[in-house]
């Protein structure tokens, strides 16, 4: 019981210290996306087959996708990747209110972010375009072109399941830090949440070229 009095707040009884504390969290962390990646990989590899097989409907549902919205959604992210490695660069210098500062801006630009993605897919309902009784795609191309969206929802709507989750999180470590829960020897939450928010926006990296660029230059 005497040993555990001695240790610091947010060091968790079974560490010595918060370096070793730090050490497992991250390999906890990159374990876990790791699993992420698999997860992402297998999304990314049926996208590539079925693309290669029916690459001129493709090629035309892709046409359908706002460039313009993807291009800024794009920017957005690469912001909120700035805003959050300054947040944890607080946490490291002990900066209590630059944290909560820069989370907070994070937290903005993934709403500005969900806020577009919303605006997209409104369209796709507009127009029938979501895979299902009411989709609609004149021409023999429409199986094609409905695969299409059946992949671009599903890896764009669990990129922002993800990026929802991220926000929850970062909503706790906000308040964690205005508590004055974190110090430059003990900041792994943040660090750790950090990581995941960037390897979220690195899988947006990949989703923009993908679904919006590739096959702009073919002619429909």
């Amino acid at each position: 019981m005497q040993g555990e009095a001695n240790h610091a707040w947010g060091l968790q009884h079974h560490f010595d210290s918060f370096d070793q504390q730090r050490e497992a969290s991250f390999l906890g962390m990159w374990v876990f996306l790791v699993t992420e990646i698999m997860f992402f990989g297998g999304l990314f590899t049926a996208y590539i087959v079925y693309r290669a097989s029916q690459g001129e409907a493709f090629a035309l549902g892709s046409h359908e996708l706002d460039i313009t919205l993807g291009a800024i959604n794009t920017a957005v992210l690469i912001g909120s990747s700035l805003t959050m490695a300054l947040a944890v660069w607080a946490a490291q210098t002990g900066r209590r209110k630059a944290i909560v500062g820069f989370i907070l801006a994070t937290l903005v630009l993934g709403g500005v972010f969900l806020g577009i993605k919303v605006v997209e897919y409104s369209a796709k309902f507009e127009h029938h375009l979501v895979p299902g009784p009411n989709f609609h795609w004149d021409g023999p191309e429409a199986p094609g072109v409905e695969m299409f969206f059946n992949l671009y929802f599903l890896m764009t709507g669990l990129h922002a399941a993800h990026m929802v989750i991220g926000m929850g999180i970062l909503l706790v470590v906000a308040i964690l830090a205005w508590r004055g829960a974190f110090t430059p020897e003990n900041h792994n939450l943040v660090e750790g949440i950090g990581l995941y928010w960037h390897f979220v926006d690195i899988v947006w990296i990949f989703l923009f070229p993908l679904l919006y660029l590739l096959g702009r230059n073919i002619q429909v």
